[in-house]
């Protein structure tokens, strides 16, 4: 099959293209830095030409609610209307579980935004929401550190090694639209301040974290927020394994 990957040079968006391409798929990478702009359309159809599937894994960066939406809805409308001139038959959006569940951020509010596009759009598709990766805790403390001190919420996630996201995609994207996708999430719950010291331990680095309430992740991301639905695929790499292949 042709299959598209939009983000393709993101974390994410690179794995899926080497899952893709490790079966035997013809992978077009989407991605602005290779010349396809999402937010302007530029680039969009010649990528699209021939593809069968689109797998979508982009991200924003903003933290202003009113940007992020602005560009999911902007990035979205233009791939979807890409997608309906050039024939494609599949597409496949990677979300995050528990984003219904959740107020306030400004990242879940675009993705909320990007999901109602693609269910009401014109393409057939498949949502895919997956639990926060292996490598979030670490990266949400980096935020905040300063001078080997970083605060951090006291989140309870079920976290997924993003290898194990990218094989998901890629067997989605290769078969029949299925409308909303279980959560997919790794085996076990974990705390998101103790795997952000696992992680530091690992990588042999010495921060002081302060657990907080304060900043991206308020109290209403408190409990079970954030963990997958009871119907949940599990993807097989504990964050033990993961930590352990550095």
């Amino acid at each position: 099959m042709r299959i598209a990957v939009a983000g393709a040079t993101g974390n994410i968006g690179a794995l899926t293209v080497a899952a893709l391409q490790r079966a035997g798929h013809d992978v077009v990478r989407v991605s602005r830095s290779l010349g396809v702009d999402l937010v302007t359309g530029t680039g969009l159809d010649a990528a699209l030409a021939g593809v069968e599937a689109v797998v979508d894994a982009t991200n924003a960066t903003s933290a202003d609610p009113e940007e992020t939406v602005d560009f999911f809805r902007t990035a979205t409308r233009n791939l979807l209307a890409a997608e309906e001139r050039a024939g494609v038959r599949h597409h496949v959006l990677l979300s995050i579980a528990g984003i219904h569940r959740v107020e306030g951020n400004a990242h879940y509010a675009g993705k909320r935004e990007q999901e109602r596009l693609v269910a009401a759009g014109p393409v057939p598709w498949t949502i895919v929401p997956a639990t926060q990766f292996h490598d979030f805790a670490a990266t949400v403390a980096s935020w905040t550190e300063r001078d080997g001190v970083a605060t951090i919420a006291p989140l309870l996630i079920q976290p997924i090694a993003p290898e194990d996201v990218a094989a998901i995609l890629a067997e989605v994207a290769t078969g029949a639209p299925q409308g909303h996708h279980p959560d997919v999430a790794g085996p076990e719950p974990q705390d998101l301040v103790d795997m952000a010291r696992r992680t530091h331990q690992a990588r042999g680095r010495t921060v002081k974290l302060v657990p907080t309430w304060t900043g991206l992740f308020g109290p209403d991301m408190a409990g079970n927020a954030l963990l997958p639905g009871e119907d949940a695929h599990i993807a097989p790499t504990t964050f033990d394994e993961w930590l352990a292949t550095g």
